[in-house]
């Protein structure tokens, strides 16, 4: 009989670790407290794997000779605190794949801000240079039923906090870091160091052969990174040095050094604009480099990638006024960099759940940048209360089409509507993708 293996949770992470489980021979049992969808349940059954919806069963739970948690899945949970107290290990899907992978190298990407742009980029660049390889994790395919069901040589991974939090052995050959600032509070104990702590666990196994790369223009990981004992190659990425390894862009011109090797290429040609992305491409061009991409493959990619869907992606342009959706902006910090990258007059639609705002942040470049605000969510009140002093306009409305409206009314020709909310979206939508949806939908009716 193999290892008892409980897999609490059947979404995606949960039934690729299920089908990796039963495949390298655990005795799997999956068990998610809620009903399970359609297509997992299927999948469940078609790999003959027991499973349990609406319900967990304690005592076969409690069984377990090891647990693997579902990301979505909190410490405060019940039965978490139980499966801990009974010291029963618990990993998160990425362990369980890396413990099974093999020779195949890993480039994990994770940070607060733009790690899927990043973990898109690094695996286009990956994609241009020939290589066999696989885009997996947060992003939304199971890291664990690729190892089990196509493996690669190499695997693009995006990486939340949450699967940091329970890894034991996992290492990326190249780790990327792209900057941290709060969020998740709510599962860190509102503490900000706890949340700090799990996004540098991603170098926490690299050794003097792995690659770590980061945001020298990140206060924050500059803070913290000297109270980590990192063992790997620091590869920092900046705007303000120049330095030996790793990416810096200055006058307009991005130069990635690694090793010997040295690439350049004019940010102009980059075709993900904005400030934010130009260190998103800092970081995946140094990715590329670092597997020995040849520096005319890492240009060519940096040309020719396309804008992931609800980041900084543009809709269209209605007699003259051009739509942007930024929906994926679901705090401050994304919308500063949205906002900074405007270079024509923006009417800015921002709003939907407050998640502890402090607009403070966004005080100057709304002053030098937004001509309008539409406020679209149910409580706009704290919206009004930081921008009054601003913006000569604030409306509100509370749908995409309003907001649409609205915006086209007070937009003249060579204007720009941003959707940018800095807020997440259920007050009124069913999540960001359903947020940008509509609006895109609002956007080509007009």
């Amino acid at each position: 009989m193999g290892k008892r293996l409980v897999i609490l949770g059947a979404g995606e992470s949960g039934v690729g670790a299920a089908i990796l489980g039963q495949q390298q021979g655990y005795e799997v049992f999956v068990s998610d407290a809620q009903a399970i969808k359609e297509h997992y349940r299927s999948a469940l059954e078609d790999y003959g794997i027991t499973y349990e919806a609406g319900q967990h069963s304690e005592e076969r739970i409690l069984d377990a000779d090891e647990v693997m948690k579902s990301p979505g899945i909190p410490e405060k949970n019940e039965l978490v605190k139980k499966i801990r107290a009974k010291g029963i290990p618990v990993i998160s899907e990425i362990e369980l794949a890396y413990r099974h992978k093999g020779n195949s190298r890993i480039i994990g990407i994770t940070g607060s801000n733009g790690k899927t742009t990043t973990t898109a980029l690094t695996f286009h660049i990956c994609q241009t240079a020939g290589l066999e390889c696989a885009l997996v994790g947060n992003i939304g395919y199971s890291f664990a039923k690729q190892v089990a069901l196509d493996p690669k040589p190499l695997y693009v991974a995006e990486i939340s906090s949450f699967q940091l939090d329970d890894i034991r052995e996992f290492r990326p050959d190249v780790a990327i870091l792209t900057n941290i600032t709060e969020d998740h509070l709510d599962r860190y104990d509102y503490q900000f160091r706890n949340y700090i702590n799990s996004k540098f666990r991603i170098a926490e196994n690299q050794t003097a052969n792995d690659y770590f790369i980061y945001c020298e223009d990140d206060p924050v990981t500059m803070e913290f990174l000297g109270q980590f004992s990192i063992k790997s190659n620091l590869l920092p990425f900046t705007m303000n040095k120049e330095p030996n390894q790793g990416g810096f862009i200055r006058n307009g011109q991005m130069t990635v050094a690694v090793g010997d090797e040295k690439m350049q290429s004019s940010i102009y040609d980059f075709t993900l604009k904005g400030k934010h992305n130009q260190y998103n491409t800092m970081a995946a061009g140094i990715a590329g480099a670092t597997i020995g991409i040849r520096k005319e493959k890492i240009r060519d990619a940096i040309q020719t990638f396309e804008s992931l869907e609800h980041r900084m992606e543009p809709v269209a342009t209605v007699r003259g006024v051009e739509f942007i959706n930024d929906s994926k902006a679901t705090n401050v910090n994304s919308t500063w960099y949205a906002l900074e990258s405007m270079e024509k007059p923006t009417i800015l639609i921002l709003g939907g759940i407050d998640k502890g705002n402090d607009y403070t942040s966004l005080h100057d470049l709304v002053k030098e940048k937004v001509k309008a605000i539409v406020c679209m969510g149910v409580d706009n009140r704290k919206i009004h209360e930081a921008f009054q002093n601003d913006v000569p306009v604030m409306v509100n409305t509370a749908s995409a089409r309003e907001a649409v409206h609205a915006a086209f009314h007070l937009a003249n020709k060579g204007d720009v509507v941003l959707l940018s909310p800095a807020c997440a979206s259920f007050d009124l939508f069913r999540n960001y993708e359903d947020r940008g949806d509509q609006f895109k939908e609002a956007v080509r009716e007009l």
